[in-house]
């Protein structure tokens, strides 16, 4: 069995890899070409080739990690293939291997791939997205979420605040702040509008050209407002350069302490947090993915080739990777509009694929 494990494992290891760099290529030409539109535009100083280039490899973990469950797939199918068409696998099956024990060797090889797929997601992908953000942003001048820009939400003792980030700086700065504040009845109370901004020591903002507008007794019959201008304001509160930074970034570019931390902040301002549930419950369960996927791909060299070709059953392989991204990315969606439980809409896809795989698995291995 040990054997087993080390040609097992080299050749769904070289088979991974190969296709993963393919992918990886694929994906770094076309953001390279998509990048090359911004460089020497109107607005973006000193953004040049060679710093698009730095750009389009920072975003390479993102890719391995989105890409890596079907790479496995198509690798181990390969892999499977192969074996069976050169009799390999029907020498190692006469030898005493049962479809249990290759089963069993290939979701060990499975929890290699599941480990380096969390690793990927929760440390290198997001460390390595906010850099090439940052990046960006120091040629840009700014790095926003379009025209509306980010909203946070904190709730205070007497008053609640409603707070919009227009963008960050590259020196992680903000720019065109606003902050609503409401008192309990949901009356507003003050407007204060910020150029820009730092976060400051402990929990507090600095504020620079500052315009505030205060209102007194506003559902009283002597209503007044009241505009002031500061070259500085200090705000108070308990919003972090981190929850910022989540509310401006992608929730699935987000690592899962981050993404859980955020959920706790929107669920205590009574704010929908669902979105980003489902962010969460993904990368819990988008690593397992690569279990089904070695599920998948067994079958496989249980199969004769006298008619079908490797080729075929790679590109199986492809359609079957395709597929499940794309259930993936739908059920999220319908999940989220329909409002179904989170780890719910998680888990579904993978559910699905799992059944999918034991079912072929149950009826072409044990069965005949």
């Amino acid at each position: 069995m040990k054997t087993l494990r080390k040609l097992l494992y080299r050749e769904v290891f070289i088979a991974v890899a190969a296709v993963t760099a393919a992918f990886v290529g694929l994906f770094y030409f076309f953001d390279f070409v998509d990048e090359l539109q911004s460089v020497g535009r109107s607005g973006v100083f000193g953004y040049s080739v060679a710093k698009a280039l730095v750009y389009v490899a920072l975003m390479v973990p993102s890719h391995v990690y989105e890409l890596l469950p079907i790479a496995v797939l198509i690798g181990t199918i390969f892999v499977m293939a192969r074996l069976a068409q050169s009799s390999e696998f029907t020498i190692l099956r006469t030898s005493g291997l049962g479809p249990w024990q290759a089963l069993r060797a290939l979701l060990s090889l499975g929890m290699v791939f599941v480990a380096l797929t969390f690793a990927l997601g929760d440390y290198a992908a997001p460390l390595a997205d906010k850099t090439a953000q940052l990046l960006k942003a120091r040629f840009q001048g700014h790095l926003t979420v379009g025209k509306t820009g980010a909203w946070i939400k904190e709730r205070q003792p007497y008053s609640s605040f409603s707070v919009n980030v227009g963008a960050l700086d590259s020196d992680a700065g903000m720019r065109g702040v606003r902050i609503f504040e409401l008192d309990n009845q949901g009356r507003i109370v003050s407007i204060t509008e910020a150029a820009s901004g730092t976060f400051g020591p402990g929990e507090s903002w600095l504020l620079n050209d500052v315009s505030r507008t205060e209102y007194t007794d506003p559902s009283g019959p002597d209503a007044r407002a009241h505009s002031t201008h500061q070259d500085s304001f200090t705000w108070l509160n308990k919003v972090s350069a981190e929850m910022v930074s989540a509310a401006v970034l992608r929730p699935d570019r987000m690592g899962t302490l981050d993404l859980f931390q955020y959920m706790r902040h929107l669920r205590a301002n009574g704010q929908s947090a669902q979105k980003y549930e489902i962010q969460f419950w993904k990368k819990v369960f988008y690593p397992l993915s690569c279990l089904v996927m070695v599920m998948l791909a067994l079958p496989f060299a249980y199969l004769h080739f006298r008619s079908a070709s490797i080729t075929s059953m790679v590109f199986g392989g492809v359609m079957a990777g395709i597929s499940f991204v794309l259930l993936n990315n739908v059920v999220g969606d319908v999940g989220y509009l329909q409002g179904w439980q989170p780890w719910f809409t998680a888990a579904l896809p993978g559910l699905i694929y799992s059944l999918a795989s034991l079912s072929a698995f149950g009826w072409l291995v044990i069965r005949r």
